[in-house]
């Protein structure tokens, strides 16, 4: 089956990607796109068969192609949410589009990318609407480009609106959002509620991806579970401010618009220039939740991470250890006992430049504290190298203190209004990255920081949002927020390009930039600030829902936890850490033998199982995190289907209650597993159905890993085999 298939009479095309298919078909009225169908693959004929179906009866006042459009252009009797908006010279909103051509274009070897071009029948407007079908997922990549076509002389136009994509979904027999709200330090609460009649606006103003909304939503018909159901997804690859409105109509019709910035953010386009959106990517998919979270991170690793085959080390991170008491002596022994537990990543944080000895000061100062490392940051660096270990050095560049020497040099570079208060956050300023100079300096000495030392890795922080954004130069639109983000990856895609060996963690007060844009040009994201290990089993429960484990960085810290005062098993905190990238952020000078030593089994433990849970197929099992349930469980499953994994938690017991047995997903049922650490050789079948027994600890906050092999058939099927071999 071709992925992008015509039907030239009928005016329809059929983007085909792995079971699914998007329906495209052009109205004979208007001229623009409906969303036909979205859901299983469908052939041409099938396709066309779909426009024998009656249409919607009118009704009074209105277009019935309103919550159908998937180029929701602003026109016309339609009320519902407009995905674009143009303002012209004078002053004329509605746009008038009329189709003009098509092209398929061959993307690398096996994908394809439809163009549908639109011009309106006036003013020097040219639309093209993207869509891109990959050949290994059911993902379908979209994005616009707007184009003032006007040659020299002409009137510019502002584009107030510019959607990357409007998702049709099909009628349904409810419609149900799910989405992650959160807050700093509590990111990643996953909701799913009925999706309300009306817009549905989910967003973020803050200049940033933010820690209260995810760029990402899917919806279904109230009846999927983690396992069974069909399941309709959307995500934005932007690392700015965005918008995603959930529309459901009187109609029962519903979609999803997604797009960079979430209040109007008027850009000027003159004569020649053009404005290209964000991608925005669609995923139809069967067998629930689970299966749609997999098929995310399938098209994650093959399509968006950098290095995606690679294994994520094991880190320590000096921060909660030492905040900004830094020095060579201190740095260098908790790098000794770091490296004696088996850590293989040695990350400084906060408090080595400049005069930066609380958060009063230094940022912008990116060179070595004179008095805390007289000698820069060779001798540390050597040192670390020297144990066999990488090093890492957080930076936060995109800021800068009044107390520092860059502000005092470049007071005008932070983000401000003139004639109004620069708001100062933590102390800080935002620098005014949209600006060239402002973007070649940070460029400039990044990587001059990363050429005068052997640095492996660097924890890119970017820790308040934007405020008093006004207008980019001499510019009378609001370029500058867009701006901002374009000239961010402009400058990390060139330090990666200049230093090939270079590996970035983003980080945002935690999880504050986290979407598809971001980690097309990092390894890691930091999911949160907060390290407890109860709040992070949520935390993580939410993220895993669309990103990742081997995105996903998370630490093993000290014990009453900082943040929320509560005391847990250092088992428990190491099994909450193995379900993604391993970090140890402990005090390592205040533990005694017995703790070290069991660290360092933790770790050790970890890295025997890190292929499967970094690079296998993810299972969410028993309850979510905070149900009335007791025991929630993740368990990873090799490509290969050699071995399995399973994470499981339970945070409180019940009297007379024996632990639950876990039935387990994707094994093979007529294969023998073998419990790496006890020898007990399991049936798969038995795992599939009765389930795994856990043989939970005593105690509050229990929790085990556990380790199975495949090593080998039943007995039952192994004499089929032996049979169904021999035959003559």
């Amino acid at each position: 089956m071709p992925q992008i298939a015509h039907a030239r009479e009928h005016r329809l095309w059929v983007l085909t990607a792995a079971q699914s298919s998007y329906v495209l078909h052009l109205g004979a009225d208007d001229d623009l796109p409906r969303g036909l169908h979205w859901g299983r693959a469908l052939t041409l004929d099938q396709a066309v068969s779909l426009l024998d179906y009656p249409p919607p009866r009118q009704r009074s006042c209105e277009d019935m192609s309103d919550g159908t459009l998937d180029l929701s252009a602003a026109g016309g009797l339609r009320y519902g949410h407009a995905g674009l908006q143009v303002r012209f010279a004078d002053g004329t909103r509605d746009l008038e589009l009329d189709f003009t051509g098509h092209r398929v274009e061959q993307r690398g070897a096996d994908d394809e990318e439809l163009v549908l071009t639109f011009a309106d029948g006036y003013f020097p407007l040219v639309v093209e609407s993207h869509y891109r079908v990959r050949a290994d997922s059911p993902a379908i990549e979209r994005h616009l480009t707007v184009r003032n076509s006007g040659s020299d002389g002409a009137e510019p136009l502002h584009v107030v609106r510019a959607d990357s994509a409007t998702w049709i979904l099909p009628t349904l027999a409810d419609y149900r959002l799910s989405q992650t709200f959160g807050q700093w330090s509590a990111e990643g609460q996953l909701q799913r509620s009925t999706l309300a009649y009306g817009e549905t606006v989910l967003g973020s103003r803050r200049g940033v991806t933010s820690h209260q909304a995810n760029p990402w939503a899917m919806v279904d018909a109230g009846d999927a579970t983690e396992d069974h159901g069909a399941v309709y997804g959307a995500a934005l690859a932007w690392s700015g401010s965005w918008q995603l409105i959930a529309q459901r109509m009187p109609s029962d019709r519903a979609s999803l618009s997604l797009g960079a910035g979430h209040d109007p953010e008027a850009r000027t386009l003159a004569p020649g220039e053009e404005l290209t959106t964000p991608l925005s990517v669609g995923m139809y998919t069967e067998g629930g939740f689970g299966a749609a979270s997999r098929t995310w991170h399938d098209y994650i690793r093959a399509h968006v991470i950098p290095h995606p085959d690679e294994l994520r080390p094991v880190l320590y991170n000096s921060w909660e250890a030492t905040e900004f008491d830094v020095s060579v002596k201190g740095q260098t022994a908790l790098a000794d006992r770091a490296a004696a537990i088996g850590v293989e990543l040695f990350v400084m944080d906060d408090g080595w430049f400049g005069a930066r000895v609380d958060d009063t000061a230094g940022l912008g100062d990116w060179t070595p504290n004179p008095d805390r490392f007289p000698d820069g940051l060779a001798p540390l660096i050597e040192h670390v190298h020297g144990l066999g270990m990488k090093f890492g050095l957080w930076v936060e560049p995109e800021m800068t203190n009044p107390d520092s020497d860059l502000y005092r040099e470049h007071p005008d570079w932070i983000i401000h209004r003139p004639h109004r208060r620069s708001t100062q956050s933590r102390h800080q300023y935002v620098l005014n990255l949209a600006r060239p100079d402002v973007a070649d300096w940070m460029h400039a000495t990044l990587d001059r920081l990363l050429r005068e030392n052997a640095i492996d890795f660097l924890k890119w922080d970017m820790n308040r949002p934007l405020t008093e954004v006004g207008p980019l130069g001499g510019r009378e639109d609001d370029t500058l927020l867009s701006a901002y983000v374009a000239n961010l990856y402009r400058v990390i895609d060139r330090l990666r390009a200049d230093h090939p060996a270079l590996r970035i963690e983003s980080c945002s007060s935690g999880g504050g930039r986290l979407d598809l844009g971001i980690l097309a040009r990092t390894d890691q994201v930091w999911a949160s600030d907060n390290t407890d290990a109860v709040d992070r089993v949520a935390i993580q429960h939410g993220y895993s829902q669309l990103y990742p484990a081997q995105t996903m960085a998370a630490w093993v810290t000290d014990t009453p936890n900082p943040f929320t005062g509560r005391d847990t098993p250092l088992d428990f905190r190491g099994h909450v850490a193995s379900a993604g990238v391993f970090g140890v952020g402990v005090d390592l000078a205040a533990c005694d033998e017995a703790e070290l030593a069991r660290l360092s089994t933790l770790i050790e433990r970890y890295k025997a199982v890190r292929p499967v849970v970094q690079h296998g197929v993810q299972h969410r099992l028993g309850a979510e995190p905070g149900s009335a349930e007791l025991t929630t469980a993740v368990q990873y499953v090799a490509r290969d289907g050699r071995e399995t994994v399973v994470l499981a938690f339970q945070n409180s017991r019940r009297y007379g209650r024996a632990d639950p047995a876990l039935a387990l997903r994707g094994l093979e049922p007529q294969a023998l597993y073998r419990d790496a650490d006890s020898g007990r050789v399991h049936h798969g079948a038995v795992l599939l159905t009765r389930g795994l027994p856990l043989d939970l600890p005593a105690g509050e906050h229990a929790s085990t890993m556990i380790h199975l092999r495949r090593v080998g058939l039943s007995e039952e099927e192994t004499i089929i085999s032996i049979g169904v071999n021999s035959r003559p």
